[in-house]
């Protein structure tokens, strides 16, 4: 009796605790009321801006000045950072080993054109001899061999000449195109390696190119871009230098590397731009601004992102008034609002208010939407 007694009290116990704290009837939990937001409706503007990249200056033509014969440096005839001119003499190295060489090697030549000449003498002698029976069969054909044996010995001569000349040659270093020189990396006196000590470099610089690596989703504008290059008067590539200022002259696109960089996911693009005054040198960073008049462009208000970990995102609203997070790739800024390259659509309608107490699969309640009219335009820097 006693112990049925506490079964029945500790089972009135759970029934009253279950009930206090509403079990037994889920459904009266209450959802949190809707967040009232304001929404903005996506659509399609015009704008004018300018995307930026980084970019380096490299020559349009450059070449490591080495010497082809060994030696020591015996002249410099050139001034440090100047112009020079294709063909201009720039280095010489000694000369004596190859010039006289070269003299033995003329010699040479002309012994073996005298012998020559003479065992050709000695076969058409023989020939006429030989017709009239008057030496051995065995005598003339001796004597063509011997001519034969001759001529060879002459090209062999020649090409030693040549040889020996082409070093006598390559003593001396000219400039293989006009551009503007460095600074020399050896002195007078100074001993070289063929292929291997570099004396200088030589890069042009009128005109100059300019390198930046481009998102491949932007290479289907870019390559409509490369079929109107050289339009006269076309200001779509500029350029900012470190110092911030505005380089004077426009550029166009020269090319557009043959593969993307799987890596990156991003394709070697090169511009070129007039250089006149050289104040564009090889190696110099500078901006690539890339005009961007495009009435086709979404523009949302900037205060609708926010950013996670280095990541934008917006509030979409979807069915039955829940939001849901929507990741976006953003664009330049011009003045409050911001260009959307990609995470959104048109007629999409975005919360631009409120966001902070959102989360995903919160229920809204929508204020009236503010749309993007298509007679505005934007303009950015």
């Amino acid at each position: 009796m006693k112990y049925i007694i506490y079964w029945i009290g500790f089972s009135l116990t759970g029934i009253i605790f279950l009930e206090s704290c509403g079990a037994g009837n889920p459904g009266q939990q209450k959802a949190p009321p809707p967040v009232a937001v304001n929404v903005y409706r996506v659509q399609f503007g015009s704008a004018k801006y300018h995307d930026i990249y980084p970019a380096t200056v490299t020559a349009l033509n450059e070449v490591e000045v080495r010497s082809q014969v060994s030696g020591y440096v015996t002249g410099i005839f050139f001034k440090e950072g100047q112009d020079v001119k294709k063909g201009e003499k720039l280095y010489s190295i000694d000369q004596q080993q190859y010039r006289g060489a070269y003299e033995a090697s003329v010699a040479n030549l002309n012994v073996a054109e005298a012998n020559m000449a003479k065992a050709k003498q000695d076969a058409d002698r023989y020939e006429e001899l030989s017709k009239q029976d008057a030496i051995a069969r065995q005598t003339y054909e001796h004597s063509l061999a011997d001519l034969e044996a001759a001529k060879k010995q002459v090209e062999a001569a020649k090409a030693n000449v040549s040889s020996v000349e082409t070093n006598l040659r390559y003593s001396t270093i000219y400039a293989p195109f006009s551009g503007t020189i460095g600074i020399s990396q050896v002195k007078i006196g100074a001993s070289v390696s063929p292929g291997q000590t570099i004396l200088n470099t030589i890069s042009s610089d009128d005109p100059i190119a300019v390198d930046f690596a481009l998102d491949e989703k932007q290479l289907p504008r870019f390559m409509q871009l490369l079929q109107q290059k050289n339009v006269k008067n076309d200001s779509t590539f500029t350029i900012v230098l470190a110092d911030q200022s505005n380089y004077p002259y426009p550029g166009s696109i020269y090319l557009i590397d043959r593969a993307v960089d799987p890596q990156t996911g991003t394709i070697k693009t090169r511009l070129v731009f007039p250089n006149p005054k050289k104040e564009l040198k090889v190696g110099m960073t500078c901006n690539v601004r890339v005009l961007n008049n495009t009435s086709q462009t979404i523009l949302i208000p900037y205060k609708a992102v926010t950013e996670q970990m280095g990541e934008f995102f917006v509030f979409v609203v979807g069915d039955s008034n829940k939001v849901s997070q929507h990741k976006i790739v953003l664009g330049p800024r011009i003045d409050d609002k911001i260009v959307i390259r990609s995470g959104l659509e048109a007629d999409q309608q975005i919360v631009i208010d409120g966001m902070q107490k959102l989360r995903e699969g919160s229920m809204v309640q929508i204020g009236p939407a503010q749309p993007v009219r298509k007679q505005d335009s934007a303009k950015g820097k």
